[in-house]
């Protein structure tokens, strides 16, 4: 149980921090809440940025991202999560928070969340040692995070916790079973790919343009069999 902890506290710090965002908004004035949304968009632009750099092959990077892209636009992932997240704002009486829809909460908010070098080595290392110092740290860095995209993006925030429990806690799991199962080489691949889906969601946070991220999701499965190809 002591390998799940980091995860656990990863989870319950989105789930505070969303939550406490979410009613911080309703004091913020609209025109601040566009202010910030810009900037906050910025930011993720120049944290994908610096994760893109991290990337050691571009074919990876290209074969990985057009096969997944192709999976998921004709299993419309996106349109399934919208239909979903439509769904909750039904039963919630929530509408639309400002604009932004519970699945755009959602998915920013998990990518955000699950694709870093921390969310990955932090798991493995858990899984293989118990050792959950990185996941305690990135758990606070999530703290700050989450209340900051709640008071953004609404209460889509809050079911990403959702996504940091299963997410991480699988990472984990493979961990304890199969040990340091992807290579630096990999899990330096999989922080590429998901830092162009960061910049994506950055130029829509910025207002730049709408790009229909969760249908790229599934290239990160594709990384480590392509890495495979070129090792």
């Amino acid at each position: 149980m002591e390998h799940f902890y980091g995860v656990l506290f990863n989870t319950g710090t989105v789930i505070v921090g969303s939550l406490l965002g979410f009613f911080l908004k309703k004091g913020i004035p609209e025109r601040l809440t566009n202010a910030i949304m810009t900037t906050i968009g910025l930011c993720v632009i120049a944290i994908g940025i610096t994760g893109v750099m991290k990337g050691q092959n571009q074919l990876v990077m290209v074969i990985s991202m057009v096969l997944g892209v192709m999976v998921g636009t004709l299993l419309d992932i996106d349109g399934k999560i919208n239909t979903l997240g439509d769904k909750l704002n039904a039963k919630l009486g929530a509408g639309r928070d400002d604009g932004h829809s519970i699945s755009e909460g959602f998915v920013t908010a998990s990518l955000l969340f699950c694709v870093g070098a921390m969310t990955i080595v932090g798991s493995i290392n858990a899984g293989i040692s118990a050792d959950n110092e990185m996941l305690y740290t990135k758990g606070l860095l999530d703290l700050v995070s989450s209340t900051m995209l709640g008071a953004s993006l609404g209460i889509g925030v809050f079911f990403s916790s959702a996504f940091v429990l299963v997410f991480q806690g699988a990472l984990v799991a493979l961990a304890m079973g199969l040990g340091s199962f992807l290579s630096d080489f990999a899990i330096a691949e999989i922080i590429c790919e998901g830092s162009v889906m960061i910049i994506a969601i950055g130029l829509g946070l910025a207002g730049i343009t709408k790009i229909k991220v969760a249908d790229m999701m599934p290239a990160l499965l594709f990384v480590p069999f392509v890495c495979m190809l070129f090792a």
